[in-house]
């Protein structure tokens, strides 16, 4: 009879613990690029269902183009998206949208490239027509590669078009008045496949500047009842559950390369391709040793200076230190009470330490 009581009570306990109610339920968005597109796979396989139910919580997984994946994380529509450093500075921050990147994914190493037509030179592009996705770090690559080449007051003669990602590869290659164009694989490697296009400038040559990231806003990570953080380590678990898969001897990892391939129409062939330009953080502990480096502050010093030059951190910021990053070990660039961006490694430590 005792037995029975303590059954009944320690039921009734986690029901009362357990919250009444849907599951919170919370949207992640992904666009293509080696670095993101398992995201795809993770919904795919189940992975992500996974880790969700295992906290309690339903997460969706939703594909964009890369500019209105940005509109719709500053919009509050989407609760986690994945971005470049760059962008989770200053699309956020100049929207008041507090920012917090829980997973270092990689670093772009080859995959961002400024491609040009019939052998031009740098000297040659101002006055030229240049399609990108501005306000992105297709603009941080093209400033990076004038400036490192002593020709940083000649950048503005450059006439930038505008041009989405979904449609940069079909309309540089169709509009030959376009002589220049920057974006990212397969992007670039589909641009590059045509005769007379070479490329002059790529992100091997600044590594680690361009980053990539999963970054969930900061207000949902601070919600009350802590569904925020378990959000935010579903995301985690999944992720280096399926970092392991992708790295597994034998056969098994180009099965799941190959599925993470179809959620861009993409070969397993051409996915290896981008791979190899892509410095992946395979492990929690690399990521999270990266993101507690000092290396990180360096490059996330010539970012902020970037964003600042180009106006991007809003037009009421008169001083680059009105928009601040923290990190991990307490230090901030920037004024204390002006934090939007913040690197916390909690989750890639917890993933490391097998605390998920």
């Amino acid at each position: 009879m005792l037995r029975i009581f303590s059954i009944l009570a320690i039921a009734s306990f986690l029901t009362a613990e357990t919250p009444a109610g849907p599951k919170p339920s919370f949207t992640v968005g992904w666009s293509v690029y080696a670095g993101w597109t398992p995201y795809h796979y993770l919904m795919q396989s189940g992975i992500m269902r996974k880790w969700a139910d295992k906290y309690g919580i339903t997460i969706k997984v939703q594909r964009f183009d890369y500019a209105p994946s940005l509109d719709a994380f500053v919009a509050k529509n989407i609760d986690a998206c994945t971005m470049t450093n760059m962008e989770a500075l200053d699309m956020p921050a100049a929207s008041g949208v507090p920012t917090t990147a829980i997973i270092i994914g990689d670093y772009s190493n080859g995959n961002d490239a400024l491609l040009v037509r019939n052998g031009l030179q740098l000297k040659d592009l101002p006055g030229k027509k240049l399609l990108l996705v501005q306000k992105t770090v297709s603009e941080y690559l093209l400033d990076r590669a004038m400036t490192m080449n002593g020709m940083r007051d000649r950048i503005k003669q450059v006439r930038l078009v505008n041009t989405s990602d979904s449609d940069i590869a079909t309309a540089f290659i169709s509009d030959a008045s376009a002589s220049a164009t920057v974006t990212w694989k397969p992007l670039v490697s589909q641009i590059a496949k045509q005769k007379g296009i070479t490329s002059l400038f790529n992100s091997s040559q600044i590594p680690a500047e361009i980053l990539d990231l999963t970054v969930v806003r900061t207000d949902i990570l601070n919600r009350p009842d802590g569904s925020g953080q378990r959000f935010a380590k579903a995301l985690a678990g999944a992720w280096y559950e399926l970092l392991a898969r992708m790295t597994a001897p034998g056969p098994d990892a180009d099965k799941v390369l190959t599925a993470i391939a179809a959620g861009s129409q993409d070969t397993l062939a051409s996915y290896k391709e981008q791979l190899s330009t892509t410095k992946m953080f395979y492990t929690p502990k690399s990521a999270a040793e990266f993101g507690a480096s000092a290396a990180l502050k360096e490059k996330m010093a010539l970012v902020r200076q970037f964003c600042f030059d180009h106006g991007l951190l809003g037009t009421n910021t008169k001083a680059v230190d009105e928009v601040a990053i923290a990190y991990p070990d307490g230090t901030v660039q920037g004024k204390p009470d002006r934090v939007r961006l913040r690197y916390d490694v909690s989750y890639m430590k917890m993933a490391a330490e097998r605390k998920l």
